[in-house]
């Protein structure tokens, strides 16, 4: 295979935590005295880290001020803490596309922008940690994608060239991410996109699920070195 890694986003690629993120907005909603959102409008806050979740659910006609801001990420914190995991799905076909990269041989790892305090828990929760040889946050790295910087890292403590791994994603935060680093992106039409489908245009495959990608990446042409 060309590929000697491939890298996951996690919230809306591997899980649907939706729920999880939706009860964790109302909760904090509810302390900090702002008007609730809909299950939909939180789906399409996701995709920005934890920090641009929050701010969006509190800004309506202007947005909160610093001090709201830092009140409404502290609420959330400890809501989501305690729920985290709770109603957590694995999409369909994941488990099957896990087993498969990991029976090839190659080295994987999670990308997200979800905060550390939060991603080894979840992962450890749906059973799924011991999948991946590396794990990078939301706060692991001084940017969160889709700043190329937590691929990188990824990259480097895998100790694979960029040209060399896969990044298979939701959005196109994922997607600008991974070809800013130089690695090719795979995308899966379900997940959170902040409001924007990717198109078959905007990545190198859109499959429709790990399974799929993984049979894909398997007819990946390496044409420069043919």
């Amino acid at each position: 295979m060309h590929f000697q890694s491939v890298t996951f986003d996690l919230d809306g690629t591997l899980l649907d935590t939706i729920a999880d993120l939706a009860e964790g907005c109302r909760l904090m909603l509810e302390e900090v005295g702002a008007p609730p959102r809909s299950q939909a409008e939180v789906h399409s806050f996701v995709g920005k880290g934890m920090a641009v979740l929050v701010e969006r659910c509190l800004t309506h006609a202007q947005p909160p001020t610093a001090d709201q801001l830092h009140a409404a990420i502290e609420s959330f914190k400890r809501h989501y803490a305690v729920i985290n995991g709770r109603s957590a799905q694995i999409y369909p076909g994941v488990l099957e596309g896990l087993q498969a990269w990991q029976a090839s041989g190659l080295k994987m790892g999670v990308v997200t922008n979800k905060p550390g305090m939060f991603t080894e828990t979840l992962l450890d929760r749906m059973g799924m940690t011991d999948y991946f040889d590396v794990i990078v946050s939301g706060d692991t790295t001084a940017h969160k994608k889709p700043h190329p910087e937590p691929i990188l890292h990824a990259c480097r403590i895998l100790g694979v060239r960029p040209d060399r791994n896969l990044h298979i994603g939701d959005s196109k935060n994922d997607i600008h991410a991974a070809h800013a680093a130089g690695c090719l992106a795979y995308a899966v039409p379900y997940g959170y996109n902040e409001g924007e489908p990717v198109d078959s245009a905007d990545c190198d495959a859109l499959v429709s699920d790990l399974l799929v990608a993984y049979q894909q990446a398997l007819t990946f042409k390496d044409l420069k070195n043919k």
